[in-house]
């Protein structure tokens, strides 16, 4: 493949794959800052703090693996645009259900501090009423 198409490639995939990343970033520490208030029982700097240091981690799982495989090989690729296109929606596509578990890993996370934290405060309080 020419390196024209394998630039417009990267011209169009970088773009694309930055931009989920940062979206899906925003929208789920946006909320995540409920859960996080939730499991500090109020205590907003060290939820904001820790929903914080989430979303770095995010950002540098999802953008590390983003540019990991950003890689358009010419080994058995043809001239076309149609096969550029067809490259990019396999790697974009990949990306996006990577992004989709790493979401959802996140929401796996943010409810299993929230258990943990109230199973702490019912035993805390059962200490206190016996």
């Amino acid at each position: 493949m020419e390196t024209s198409k394998i630039l417009i490639g990267y011209l169009i995939y970088l773009p694309i794959v930055i931009g989920l990343t940062f979206f899906v970033a925003r929208t789920l520490f946006k909320n995540g800052k409920v859960f996080m208030l939730d499991i500090f029982k109020g205590q907003e700097e060290i939820a904001n703090a820790t929903n914080m240091l989430f979303k770095v981690g995010f950002y540098l799982l999802n953008l590390g693996y983003a540019l990991l495989i950003l890689k358009i090989s010419s080994h058995g690729f043809n001239e076309s645009y149609q096969n550029l296109i067809e490259v990019l929606s396999s790697k974009i596509g990949g990306f996006t259900i990577y992004l989709g578990i790493m979401l959802f890993f996140n929401l796996f996370l943010f409810f299993r501090g929230r258990k943990k934290s109230r199973q702490q405060h019912n035993r805390n309080r059962q200490t206190v009423i016996v």
